[in-house]
Protein backbone atom coordinates (compact mmCIF):
# COMPACT_ATOMS: atom_id res chain seq x y z
CA UNK A 1 0.00 0.00 0.00
CA UNK A 2 1.43 3.06 -0.95
CA UNK A 3 1.73 6.04 1.55
CA UNK A 4 -0.95 8.13 -0.28
CA UNK A 5 -3.28 4.71 -0.18
CA UNK A 6 -3.28 5.05 3.61
CA UNK A 7 -3.61 8.56 4.53
CA UNK A 8 -6.58 8.06 2.56
CA UNK A 9 -7.85 5.10 4.11
CA UNK A 10 -7.02 6.62 7.60
CA UNK A 11 -8.94 9.79 6.95
CA UNK A 12 -11.80 7.81 5.91
CA UNK A 13 -11.62 5.97 9.12
CA UNK A 14 -11.35 9.04 11.24
CA UNK A 15 -14.39 10.67 9.15
CA UNK A 16 -16.81 8.14 9.87
CA UNK A 17 -15.63 7.73 13.62
CA UNK A 18 -16.47 11.74 13.82
CA UNK A 19 -19.65 10.73 12.19
CA UNK A 20 -20.53 8.23 14.66
CA UNK A 21 -19.77 10.03 17.92
CA UNK A 22 -21.85 13.03 16.88
CA UNK A 23 -24.51 10.63 15.83
CA UNK A 24 -24.32 9.53 19.70
CA UNK A 25 -24.31 12.76 21.01
CA UNK A 26 -27.46 13.83 18.96
CA UNK A 27 -28.96 10.81 20.68
CA UNK A 28 -28.08 11.56 24.27
CA UNK A 29 -29.33 14.85 23.61
CA UNK A 30 -32.98 13.77 22.38
CA UNK A 31 -32.74 11.21 25.53
CA UNK A 32 -32.22 14.04 27.96
CA UNK A 33 -34.92 16.38 26.72
CA UNK A 34 -37.46 13.63 27.14
CA UNK A 35 -40.31 13.86 29.50
CA UNK A 36 -38.69 11.74 32.03
CA UNK A 37 -36.71 14.51 32.84
CA UNK A 38 -33.39 12.88 33.18
CA UNK A 39 -29.80 14.22 32.90
CA UNK A 40 -27.04 16.86 33.93
CA UNK A 41 -26.94 20.56 33.87
CA UNK A 42 -27.26 21.36 30.45
CA UNK A 43 -29.28 18.54 29.52
CA UNK A 44 -32.70 17.43 29.41
CA UNK A 45 -33.17 17.29 33.01
CA UNK A 46 -32.48 21.72 33.32
CA UNK A 47 -35.27 22.27 30.86
CA UNK A 48 -37.95 20.30 33.54
CA UNK A 49 -39.68 22.15 36.32
CA UNK A 50 -41.40 19.74 38.75
CA UNK A 51 -45.37 20.43 39.56
CA UNK A 52 -46.43 18.91 42.45
CA UNK A 53 -50.12 19.75 43.31
CA UNK A 54 -51.58 18.91 47.21
CA UNK A 55 -55.00 16.87 46.84
CA UNK A 56 -57.88 16.67 44.29
CA UNK A 57 -60.62 16.81 46.32
CA UNK A 58 -60.85 20.63 45.71
CA UNK A 59 -61.86 21.22 42.09
CA UNK A 60 -58.90 24.11 41.58
CA UNK A 61 -55.88 22.12 41.23
CA UNK A 62 -57.19 20.13 38.26
CA UNK A 63 -59.39 22.38 36.47
CA UNK A 64 -57.32 25.72 36.91
CA UNK A 65 -53.89 25.53 38.85
CA UNK A 66 -52.15 22.50 37.09
CA UNK A 67 -53.40 23.49 33.43
CA UNK A 68 -52.50 27.16 33.65
CA UNK A 69 -49.42 26.41 35.36
CA UNK A 70 -48.54 24.38 32.50
CA UNK A 71 -49.27 26.75 29.73
CA UNK A 72 -47.35 29.98 31.45
CA UNK A 73 -44.16 27.71 32.17
CA UNK A 74 -44.69 26.59 27.94
CA UNK A 75 -45.49 29.98 27.08
CA UNK A 76 -42.07 31.55 28.84
CA UNK A 77 -39.89 28.34 27.73
CA UNK A 78 -41.39 26.64 24.82
CA UNK A 79 -38.75 24.02 25.09
CA UNK A 80 -39.76 23.19 28.76
CA UNK A 81 -41.34 19.78 30.20
CA UNK A 82 -43.57 20.41 33.19
CA UNK A 83 -43.59 17.01 35.27
CA UNK A 84 -46.79 16.80 37.49
CA UNK A 85 -47.99 15.08 40.39
CA UNK A 86 -50.28 15.11 42.82
CA UNK A 87 -50.50 13.80 46.33
CA UNK A 88 -54.21 13.10 46.39
CA UNK A 89 -54.08 14.08 50.05
CA UNK A 90 -50.97 11.74 50.92
CA UNK A 91 -47.92 13.59 52.09
CA UNK A 92 -46.40 10.10 52.27
CA UNK A 93 -47.63 10.15 48.73
CA UNK A 94 -45.60 13.67 47.78
CA UNK A 95 -42.50 12.73 49.37
CA UNK A 96 -42.55 9.54 46.93
CA UNK A 97 -43.06 12.18 44.17
CA UNK A 98 -40.19 14.60 45.12
CA UNK A 99 -37.91 11.57 45.50
CA UNK A 100 -38.55 10.48 41.74
CA UNK A 101 -38.25 14.07 40.99
CA UNK A 102 -35.03 14.01 42.54
CA UNK A 103 -34.10 11.02 40.66
CA UNK A 104 -34.97 12.33 37.48
CA UNK A 105 -33.10 15.53 37.53
CA UNK A 106 -35.73 17.92 37.79
CA UNK A 107 -33.56 21.42 38.47
CA UNK A 108 -36.83 23.31 39.90
CA UNK A 109 -40.10 22.64 41.80
CA UNK A 110 -43.06 24.04 42.10
CA UNK A 111 -44.72 22.40 45.51
CA UNK A 112 -48.05 23.01 47.46
CA UNK A 113 -47.02 20.75 50.19
CA UNK A 114 -49.91 18.38 51.07
CA UNK A 115 -48.37 18.86 54.50
CA UNK A 116 -46.36 22.01 54.91
CA UNK A 117 -44.42 21.11 57.96
CA UNK A 118 -43.91 16.94 56.97
CA UNK A 119 -42.63 17.96 53.88
CA UNK A 120 -39.60 19.84 54.92
CA UNK A 121 -37.14 16.86 55.02
CA UNK A 122 -38.04 16.47 51.30
CA UNK A 123 -37.46 20.23 50.35
CA UNK A 124 -34.21 19.94 51.85
CA UNK A 125 -33.14 16.77 50.27
CA UNK A 126 -33.89 18.54 46.65
CA UNK A 127 -32.17 21.58 47.63
CA UNK A 128 -28.72 19.47 48.58
CA UNK A 129 -29.29 17.95 45.03
CA UNK A 130 -29.26 22.13 43.67
CA UNK A 131 -33.33 21.89 43.13
CA UNK A 132 -34.66 25.05 43.66
CA UNK A 133 -37.97 25.22 44.96
CA UNK A 134 -40.91 27.24 45.21
CA UNK A 135 -43.62 27.03 47.45
CA UNK A 136 -46.97 27.45 45.73
CA UNK A 137 -50.10 28.35 47.80
CA UNK A 138 -49.12 27.16 50.89
CA UNK A 139 -45.97 27.82 52.94
CA UNK A 140 -43.45 24.74 52.79
CA UNK A 141 -40.86 24.32 55.97
CA UNK A 142 -37.47 24.21 54.40
CA UNK A 143 -35.32 26.04 52.04
CA UNK A 144 -37.41 27.10 49.79
CA UNK A 145 -36.05 29.84 47.06
CA UNK A 146 -39.88 31.84 47.12
CA UNK A 147 -43.09 31.73 47.94
CA UNK A 148 -46.45 32.90 45.77
CA UNK A 149 -49.75 32.42 47.39
CA UNK A 150 -52.76 34.88 48.62
CA UNK A 151 -52.97 37.24 51.79
CA UNK A 152 -54.25 34.34 53.76
CA UNK A 153 -54.70 36.42 56.86
CA UNK A 154 -56.67 38.66 55.10
CA UNK A 155 -59.04 35.74 52.83
CA UNK A 156 -59.89 34.73 56.71
CA UNK A 157 -60.48 38.50 57.13
CA UNK A 158 -62.90 38.44 54.36
CA UNK A 159 -64.97 35.26 55.39
CA UNK A 160 -65.47 36.83 58.52
CA UNK A 161 -66.62 40.07 57.44
CA UNK A 162 -68.88 38.28 54.46
CA UNK A 163 -70.54 36.37 57.60
CA UNK A 164 -71.06 39.75 59.76
CA UNK A 165 -72.50 41.05 56.85
CA UNK A 166 -74.96 37.98 55.98
CA UNK A 167 -76.21 37.91 59.77
CA UNK A 168 -77.41 41.41 59.71
CA UNK A 169 -79.11 42.76 62.53
CA UNK A 170 -78.30 39.07 64.05
CA UNK A 171 -74.77 39.70 64.36
CA UNK A 172 -74.71 40.61 67.93
CA UNK A 173 -72.40 39.01 70.89
CA UNK A 174 -74.35 37.04 72.00
CA UNK A 175 -74.85 34.96 68.47
CA UNK A 176 -73.76 31.71 68.58
CA UNK A 177 -71.63 30.71 65.36
CA UNK A 178 -70.14 27.68 64.36
CA UNK A 179 -66.46 27.60 63.22
CA UNK A 180 -65.39 24.54 61.07
CA UNK A 181 -61.41 25.61 60.14
CA UNK A 182 -59.56 23.71 57.71
CA UNK A 183 -56.77 20.86 57.75
CA UNK A 184 -54.28 21.54 59.96
CA UNK A 185 -51.25 20.37 58.56
CA UNK A 186 -52.24 23.48 55.82
CA UNK A 187 -50.58 26.76 57.25
CA UNK A 188 -53.05 28.31 55.24
CA UNK A 189 -55.76 27.48 57.91
CA UNK A 190 -54.62 28.61 60.64
CA UNK A 191 -54.15 31.71 58.92
CA UNK A 192 -57.74 31.69 57.71
CA UNK A 193 -58.33 30.86 61.54
CA UNK A 194 -56.25 33.97 62.52
CA UNK A 195 -57.56 36.46 60.19
CA UNK A 196 -61.45 35.37 60.66
CA UNK A 197 -61.10 35.34 64.41
CA UNK A 198 -59.47 38.84 64.24
CA UNK A 199 -62.95 40.00 62.75
CA UNK A 200 -65.48 38.22 64.60
CA UNK A 201 -64.01 37.82 68.22
CA UNK A 202 -65.92 40.34 70.44
CA UNK A 203 -68.63 40.71 67.62
CA UNK A 204 -70.33 37.09 67.78
CA UNK A 205 -69.94 34.18 70.36
CA UNK A 206 -67.69 31.39 68.64
CA UNK A 207 -69.86 28.57 70.23
CA UNK A 208 -68.22 25.15 68.76
CA UNK A 209 -65.11 25.03 66.67
CA UNK A 210 -63.34 21.78 65.48
CA UNK A 211 -60.78 21.34 62.36
CA UNK A 212 -60.67 18.99 59.78
CA UNK A 213 -59.53 17.88 56.42
CA UNK A 214 -60.47 19.66 53.35
CA UNK A 215 -63.22 17.28 53.00
CA UNK A 216 -67.07 18.03 52.40
CA UNK A 217 -67.65 14.39 54.07
CA UNK A 218 -65.36 15.49 57.11
CA UNK A 219 -67.45 19.02 57.43
CA UNK A 220 -70.58 17.58 57.27
CA UNK A 221 -69.98 15.21 60.14
CA UNK A 222 -68.42 18.15 62.41
CA UNK A 223 -71.61 20.61 61.49
CA UNK A 224 -73.70 17.22 62.88
CA UNK A 225 -71.53 17.45 66.00
CA UNK A 226 -72.34 20.98 66.51
CA UNK A 227 -75.89 21.02 66.07
CA UNK A 228 -76.25 18.45 67.98
CA UNK A 229 -74.55 19.92 70.93
CA UNK A 230 -76.07 23.43 70.48
CA UNK A 231 -79.10 23.23 68.73
CA UNK A 232 -79.90 22.99 65.70
CA UNK A 233 -81.85 26.39 65.86
CA UNK A 234 -79.11 28.11 68.06
CA UNK A 235 -77.20 28.77 65.40
CA UNK A 236 -77.04 31.79 63.84
CA UNK A 237 -74.23 31.69 61.60
CA UNK A 238 -71.39 29.26 60.05
CA UNK A 239 -67.81 29.55 59.77
CA UNK A 240 -66.48 26.76 56.45
CA UNK A 241 -63.04 27.28 55.48
CA UNK A 242 -63.79 26.11 51.93
CA UNK A 243 -66.67 25.66 49.53
CA UNK A 244 -65.60 22.03 49.69
CA UNK A 245 -66.76 21.59 53.38
CA UNK A 246 -69.19 23.69 53.01
CA UNK A 247 -70.95 21.57 50.86
CA UNK A 248 -70.98 19.08 53.47
CA UNK A 249 -72.09 21.88 56.17
CA UNK A 250 -74.99 22.81 53.81
CA UNK A 251 -76.49 19.08 53.27
CA UNK A 252 -76.20 18.83 57.35
CA UNK A 253 -78.05 22.16 57.91
CA UNK A 254 -80.42 21.45 54.99
CA UNK A 255 -81.23 17.92 57.17
CA UNK A 256 -82.18 20.35 59.79
CA UNK A 257 -84.69 22.53 57.88
CA UNK A 258 -81.46 25.35 59.19
CA UNK A 259 -80.37 28.16 56.49
CA UNK A 260 -78.21 30.49 58.44
CA UNK A 261 -75.57 32.48 56.89
CA UNK A 262 -72.58 30.09 55.65
CA UNK A 263 -69.39 31.17 54.15
CA UNK A 264 -66.71 29.41 51.99
CA UNK A 265 -63.59 30.04 50.03
CA UNK A 266 -62.30 29.14 46.07
CA UNK A 267 -65.30 30.67 44.31
CA UNK A 268 -66.03 26.81 42.99
CA UNK A 269 -68.99 26.04 40.55
CA UNK A 270 -71.41 23.93 43.36
CA UNK A 271 -70.75 26.84 45.63
CA UNK A 272 -71.66 29.90 43.15
CA UNK A 273 -75.01 27.60 42.53
CA UNK A 274 -75.37 27.45 46.68
CA UNK A 275 -75.21 31.16 46.54
CA UNK A 276 -77.54 31.62 43.74
CA UNK A 277 -79.62 29.61 45.75
CA UNK A 278 -79.39 30.78 48.81
CA UNK A 279 -78.23 27.89 50.65
CA UNK A 280 -74.25 29.31 50.66
CA UNK A 281 -74.09 33.19 51.57
CA UNK A 282 -70.53 34.09 50.17
CA UNK A 283 -67.20 32.36 49.30
CA UNK A 284 -64.17 34.04 48.29
CA UNK A 285 -62.25 34.35 44.78
CA UNK A 286 -58.86 33.92 44.54
CA UNK A 287 -58.04 34.10 40.44
CA UNK A 288 -55.98 31.45 39.32
CA UNK A 289 -53.91 33.26 36.99
CA UNK A 290 -52.42 35.99 39.31
CA UNK A 291 -51.22 33.12 41.62
CA UNK A 292 -49.97 30.47 38.74
CA UNK A 293 -48.46 32.60 36.27
CA UNK A 294 -46.19 34.63 39.24
CA UNK A 295 -45.29 30.80 40.06
CA UNK A 296 -44.20 29.57 36.85
CA UNK A 297 -42.37 33.19 35.64
CA UNK A 298 -40.34 32.44 39.53
CA UNK A 299 -39.79 28.79 38.31
CA UNK A 300 -38.64 29.53 34.94
CA UNK A 301 -36.11 32.25 36.35
CA UNK A 302 -34.90 30.04 38.61
CA UNK A 303 -34.04 27.56 35.94
CA UNK A 304 -32.35 30.01 34.35
CA UNK A 305 -30.11 31.67 36.97
CA UNK A 306 -31.80 35.13 36.68
CA UNK A 307 -33.56 37.48 38.99
CA UNK A 308 -37.10 37.02 39.93
CA UNK A 309 -37.38 40.41 42.37
CA UNK A 310 -39.90 42.23 39.86
CA UNK A 311 -42.04 39.39 40.69
CA UNK A 312 -41.66 38.64 44.54
CA UNK A 313 -41.89 42.10 45.44
CA UNK A 314 -42.00 41.21 49.77
CA UNK A 315 -40.69 38.88 52.17
CA UNK A 316 -42.67 36.56 54.48
CA UNK A 317 -41.55 34.39 57.37
CA UNK A 318 -41.41 30.57 57.77
CA UNK A 319 -42.91 29.44 60.51
CA UNK A 320 -38.77 28.30 60.95
CA UNK A 321 -37.65 31.20 61.07
CA UNK A 322 -36.71 31.79 57.23
CA UNK A 323 -37.00 35.17 55.31
CA UNK A 324 -38.72 33.94 51.72
CA UNK A 325 -39.06 36.31 49.18
CA UNK A 326 -42.88 36.38 48.24
CA UNK A 327 -45.69 37.12 45.84
CA UNK A 328 -48.83 38.05 47.92
CA UNK A 329 -51.96 38.28 45.96
CA UNK A 330 -55.61 39.97 47.17
CA UNK A 331 -58.95 37.79 46.88
CA UNK A 332 -62.18 38.95 45.96
CA UNK A 333 -65.09 38.33 48.71
CA UNK A 334 -68.29 37.25 46.66
CA UNK A 335 -72.01 37.10 47.21
CA UNK A 336 -75.07 36.53 45.03
CA UNK A 337 -75.08 40.63 44.48
CA UNK A 338 -70.90 40.19 43.14
CA UNK A 339 -70.82 37.16 40.81
CA UNK A 340 -71.57 38.96 37.64
CA UNK A 341 -68.72 40.94 38.15
CA UNK A 342 -66.05 39.19 39.23
CA UNK A 343 -66.03 35.13 38.79
CA UNK A 344 -68.39 35.60 35.52
CA UNK A 345 -66.47 38.58 34.46
CA UNK A 346 -63.27 36.43 34.59
CA UNK A 347 -64.62 33.83 32.45
CA UNK A 348 -63.74 31.33 35.30
CA UNK A 349 -67.00 29.55 34.25
CA UNK A 350 -69.15 29.80 31.40
CA UNK A 351 -72.61 30.52 31.54
CA UNK A 352 -73.97 27.04 30.08
CA UNK A 353 -71.90 25.81 32.71
CA UNK A 354 -73.20 27.97 35.52
CA UNK A 355 -76.67 28.15 34.78
CA UNK A 356 -77.76 25.20 34.39
CA UNK A 357 -81.97 24.24 33.82
CA UNK A 358 -82.10 24.11 37.56
CA UNK A 359 -80.33 27.35 37.79
CA UNK A 360 -81.48 29.40 35.59
CA UNK A 361 -84.18 31.26 36.90
CA UNK A 362 -82.00 32.39 39.50
CA UNK A 363 -78.99 33.28 37.17
CA UNK A 364 -81.46 35.66 35.43
CA UNK A 365 -82.63 37.11 38.60
CA UNK A 366 -78.88 38.02 39.01
CA UNK A 367 -78.43 39.56 36.11
CA UNK A 368 -76.21 36.33 34.94
CA UNK A 369 -78.10 35.78 31.80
Amino acid sequence: MTALTRRIVVSTALLSLAAGLTAGCGKTGDHDKGSDGSGGSGGGGSKVIGLLLPENATTRYEKFDRPRITAKVKELCPDCTVDYANAAGQPATQAQQISSMIAKGVKVLILDAADAKAVKTSVEAAVDKGIKVVAYDRLAQGPVSAYVSYDNEKVGELQGQALLDAMGAKAVPSAKIVMIDGDPADPNAADFKKGAHKILDGRVTVAFEQSGLWKDTVANQKMTAAITLLGAHSIAGVYSANDSMAGGIATALKGQNINPPLTGQDAELAALQRILSGTQSSTVYKPASPETDPAAEIAVALLNGKSFTDVATTTVTSSTGQSVPAKLLPAVPVTKDTIKDTVMKDQAYTVAQLCTAQFAALCKQAGIQ
